[in-house]
């Protein structure tokens, strides 16, 4: 058996793939990505990408459809296991504020993601995508208008707070978060 295989030999070739893909990405920015920066990212043959992936749009499309489903699953998470509205908010506090990105790899991606929809319906596609998911968490706690109002909220802090001096601290995220939700009910 040669280090070669593919398909069934191999079947977690396809996510290596996809995760190299993205650290090539956070690494190099998405404008700047190659089949082969990828493959020797991830560690195999050059002939294992076109094997998965027609082009580079439909690698693309699937590394950033990879990327929205690991973090819509942690805010999913958080805001299922909430059982009154208090909790709720305070699920929204903690993916402003704690770690549902992850990693800052995850919110720098996020960025790329952003900025390469822009320019690509497929991609701008898992980002409606990615952002209905949100919706549809807090759906379950709050009005339609609410949701989407906590959803931007919570992009706007995650960015802001990124690139911040001072980020806004727990507290303060709290406050605003309470003041969001209470001018809806």
């Amino acid at each position: 058996m040669t280090g070669s295989t593919r398909g069934p030999n191999d079947p977690r070739r396809r996510e290596r793939i996809l995760d190299a893909a993205l650290d090539v990405i956070a690494e190099h920015g998405a404008i700047k990505v190659t089949f082969r920066k990828i493959a020797e990212a991830a560690g195999v043959p050059l002939g294992s990408l076109t094997y998965y992936f027609d082009d580079m749009q439909h690698l693309l499309t699937a590394a950033f459809t990879r990327l929205a489903e690991t973090v819509s699953t942690r805010y999913g998470a958080l805001l299922e296991a909430a059982r009154t509205r208090q909790e709720a908010e305070e699920a929204v506090v903690e993916i402003i504020c704690g770690k549902v990105w992850g990693t800052d790899r995850n919110l720098l991606l996020s960025y790329e993601l952003y900025a390469f929809a822009t320019r690509n319906p497929e991609v701008r596609a898992v980002m409606r995508s990615w952002m209905q998911a949100s919706r549809d968490s807090l759906a379950g706690h709050f009005d339609p208008l609410t949701a989407r109002a906590l959803d931007a909220l919570v992009e706007g802090f995650s960015i802001h707070n990124s690139v911040d001096l001072r980020p806004t601290d727990r507290e303060e995220v709290a406050a605003v978060v309470r003041a969001v939700v209470d001018r809806h009910h």
